[in-house]
């Protein structure tokens, strides 16, 4: 289905604003919004999202900028204790429709990932540049290029006087490339029949992604001089923590390959166990008297809870890593400790005959950049959307993932235009229809 006339007047219209569109993608890098830990002073967060605020109410929407109460989000697997929003503003823009028709949310996140190491850059990470068409920065594809698309394309709704059935909500969270709990306040606040967050997708429309857990194994040894004979175990001789690490280690490989010969996602990837850090020892001489190993683990939606998160997956992993052990003698009597860190976040999946999903597949191939149904193997702050608000949430956005979270972060000029209009023609597909 190609463009309608009312749809091809807003392409126009969107083509028309590359320079603004640029300019504001620009302005979004220049801000300091580099994620942070628990006790970390906010950086630029709220001025970006004042900036934003300001340009979305000069273009006719009722605009809400807000610092969560984190009390209601206390204790979630998103949310480390300690944890606030002071600082860290939340900003939720609705555009009215007539009514009658679908509500769409757009939602993006403004935080960006740390710019070390600095000297790889070829330029200041927070001085965008533009190359031979293609826009370079930190964040400029992860995914400040994406939110500055879905702005200008409710920007050029509105210029155009075009009244959408339904409502079209503009979102932009911080906290996703940390905790996740800017997407879990929003979701809490917002209810929408559909959302689309505009993560480097490439055009395609990632309709799953994988849920992840963050497991730490602590190991007990026994310490001793490591420059002398030892004595057996049974006999109070040392134990080594890092060589009985070699056990769990082993444990780890077979749990990922049970989960590799599972049956297969058609989007996905399998789920996985990836060992992240590991630390152990005391001292240079000595038998180490303690291990402790890092973990970060990825698993397919159909694997979740109820509520859509990973207790069964932990629980599994638990019981694998503790039949291992089992089996060595030390390790049967000094069972290894496992917990959980903060951070965990759920998988989650969008049938491909969601209306969202067919009204954005048309779009890209309306405006000439068709894309296919896929998955992102990480996480992005749709899956929270549709875990806890039930909003059917997929991706779509301009760039390659590969590039994020690298010194040659960037995006190409054209796809920054082809992704607002996209966002656009879907918006005007899917909240003029009526729901069933």
């Amino acid at each position: 289905m190609g463009l309608s006339d009312s749809e091809a007047r807003v392409c126009a219209e969107i083509a028309r604003r590359e320079a603004d569109l640029v300019a504001l993608v620009s302005d979004l890098i220049r801000f300091d919004t580099v994620t942070h830990a628990v006790g970390d002073p906010p950086r630029q967060e709220a001025t970006l999202q004042a900036m934003i605020a300001e340009r979305l109410r000069a273009a006719g929407a009722a605009v809400k900028v807000w610092e969560p109460d984190i009390a209601p989000l206390a204790g979630h697997a998103m949310v480390p204790d300690g944890f606030d929003f002071a600082g860290r503003p939340q900003l939720l823009a609705r555009f009215a429709g007539a009514g009658g028709g679908r509500t769409l949310l757009l939602c993006g996140h403004v935080d960006v990932v740390d710019v070390e190491p600095r000297d790889r850059w070829e330029h200041d990470p927070f001085d965008p540049q533009v190359q031979d068409g293609v826009l370079h920065g930190r964040g400029a594809c992860d995914m400040k290029g994406g939110v500055g698309s879905m702005i200008v394309a409710a920007e050029a709704l509105a210029a155009l006087g075009i009244t959408l059935a339904g409502d079209l909500l503009v979102s932009t969270v911080t906290e996703e490339e940390s905790t996740g709990a800017g997407g879990l306040a929003l979701a809490r606040t917002v209810r929408a029949d559909g959302a689309i967050v505009p993560e480097p997708s490439g055009f395609d429309v990632w309709v799953a992604c994988r849920g992840s857990l963050l497991p730490t194994i602590e190991i007990e040894g026994r310490a001793g001089h490591a420059g002398i004979a030892p004595r057996p175990p049974e006999d109070g001789g040392p134990v080594n923590a890092i060589e009985k690490l070699g056990v769990i280690l082993d444990a780890i490989r077979r749990l990922r390959e049970r989960w590799a010969n599972e049956p297969r996602h058609p989007f996905l990837s399998p789920g996985d166990c990836v060992p992240t850090i590991v630390a152990g020892g005391e001292w240079l001489v000595s038998y180490p008297a303690a291990c402790r190993l890092e973990c970060h683990i990825e698993y397919l939606p159909g694997r979740a809870d109820a509520d859509g998160y990973g207790s069964l997956v932990a629980a599994e992993f638990e019981a694998f890593i503790r039949e291992a052990a089992a089996i060595d003698p030390w390790l049967a009597e000094h069972p290894p400790r496992i917990s959980w860190n903060v951070g965990g976040v759920p998988p989650a999946e969008v049938a491909v005959d969601d209306p969202v999903v067919v009204a954005a597949l048309g779009a890209t191939a309306a405006v000439g950049r068709p894309g296919r149904i896929a998955g992102l193997d990480n996480w992005h702050d749709g899956a929270t959307l549709t875990v806890e608000a039930g909003i059917p949430a997929i991706c779509l956005g301009p760039g390659d993932i590969h590039l994020a979270h690298t010194a040659t972060e960037s995006v190409p000029v054209a796809e920054l235009v082809a992704c607002a209009q996209a966002l656009a023609v879907t918006a005007m597909r899917f909240c003029s229809t009526v729901p069933a």
